[in-house]
């Protein structure tokens, strides 16, 4: 496999537990996985249609109360890739925060936008530390369960990154008082 976009292997990964719809691949994107990474029915789409024609998956359409239903699965050539993809120790790290550019910026505008800014920033990492708390709550009852100390191990990341995010809001908020 070439190049490989990095959604390829977020679906190959997702339909390497179970067959999805694109609507349940977007599902399972905008629940524990957006902490870490993004997707949209525009990039999701193109995506599945260019995997099927490469062979990576395959796609069963159905019809399920009235109503067309298309399910993907996973293929050995899938699985291959997304192996190979797994131990490729080359990894892009990247970090976008608007936030953050805003702040960079925020020269050009007066100290208490830039305040608000962070106001805003902070109070979605509460929440979303929330949220994330409470899925390691869940995991680390049963870390012997397939995939689950993986699981486990990208949401005390998350836990960690976003405690040291409200130290670091804190201090900002206070330099810029």
């Amino acid at each position: 496999m070439g190049k490989e976009r990095k959604i390829d292997m977020v679906i190959l990964g997702l339909l390497s537990h179970e067959p999805l719809t694109g609507y349940d691949i977007k599902k399972r994107m905008d629940g524990a996985i957006s902490f870490f990474w993004k997707g949209s029915f525009g990039n999701i789409y193109p995506a599945l249609k260019d995997m099927v024609e490469q062979g990576l998956i395959v796609k069963e359409e159905t019809t399920e109360g009235g109503r067309e239903k298309i399910t993907y699965s996973i293929t050995a050539k899938g699985k291959k890739a997304l192996k190979a993809w797994l131990s490729d120790s080359q990894a892009s790290n990247e970090l976008r925060y608007e936030t953050l550019l805003k702040l960079f910026f925020g020269g050009a505008a007066d100290k208490t936008i830039s305040a608000k800014n962070i106001d805003v920033f902070e109070m979605q990492i509460k929440e979303d530390l929330e949220v994330l708390k409470g899925y390691a709550l869940v995991l680390e009852k049963d870390l012997k369960k397939e995939d689950h100390l993986y699981y486990y191990l990208t949401v005390t990341f998350g836990i960690d990154t976003y405690e040291a995010y409200l130290k670091w809001c804190a201090k900002a908020k206070k330099l810029l008082k």
